[in-house]
């Protein structure tokens, strides 16, 4: 079901309950990773110290680079479920349409069943269960 190809492969095709799985692993390592490397950013924050405000942003930085390093295994994860439905895993970009885009894009990838039978992605991933 879930293995290191669903997070490293832009290839193929995954069903619901892995885009759900894998989609909550990430998320649980990324509040791990953010409560323990978000709270060293405000701990010693002063709103009425200037510099502490710069000195925030810097100790952000660690931040930045874990929301990096999840953004390939999240679109590897999209992408292939846009390939169950038979679309392209450009579709990933209707995100950044405000609102309109998150729903379409958790109804389409979250809900909808993929593709019966192979497509042009691969073969039907609950095929034979």
């Amino acid at each position: 079901m879930i293995n290191v190809q669903t997070f490293t492969s832009f290839s193929g095709r995954i069903p619901r309950l892995t885009f759900w799985l894998g989609t909550l692993i990430l998320m649980v390592i990324q509040w791990v990773l953010f409560a323990i490397f978000g709270g060293a950013a405000l701990t010693n924050f002063d709103p009425n110290n200037p510099a502490a405000a710069e000195q925030m942003i810097g100790s952000m930085a660690p931040l930045y680079i874990i929301g990096l390093i999840l953004l390939w295994p999240s679109l590897a994860i999209a992408t292939k479920r846009w390939h169950d439905r038979n679309k392209s895993g450009w579709w990933t970009l209707i995100i950044l349409i405000p609102l309109v885009g998150a729903i379409w894009y958790l109804v389409e990838l979250g809900f909808l069943r993929g593709t019966e039978g192979p497509n042009r992605f691969g073969e039907d991933p609950l095929a034979g269960k």
